[in-house]
């Protein structure tokens, strides 16, 4: 989707600024839709931020790299 495409490219800068700190990864729900369904996953883009091993916060639609990172405060 269009959304997606434009979140992409955040994603993938905000993984590489980390170093480390965070583990960031994206998912192709197109091609591992069970994935999606486990995590209940009805709109795209939709971001999941989990911490200790559960969901923490989640966040459905595009939004600038900003908002992202406020997701990552804890």
């Amino acid at each position: 989707c269009a959304p997606c495409m434009m979140l992409s490219p955040i994603i993938s800068e905000i993984a590489e600024e980390s170093k480390g700190e965070f583990i960031v990864g994206k998912v192709n729900i197109d091609e591992d839709g069970a994935l999606a369904q486990n995590y209940g996953i009805v709109s795209i883009p939709t971001l999941i931020v989990f911490k200790n091993g559960k969901i923490h916060k989640t966040a459905v639609g595009y939004m600038p790299k900003e908002e992202i990172l406020k997701l990552l405060e804890d």
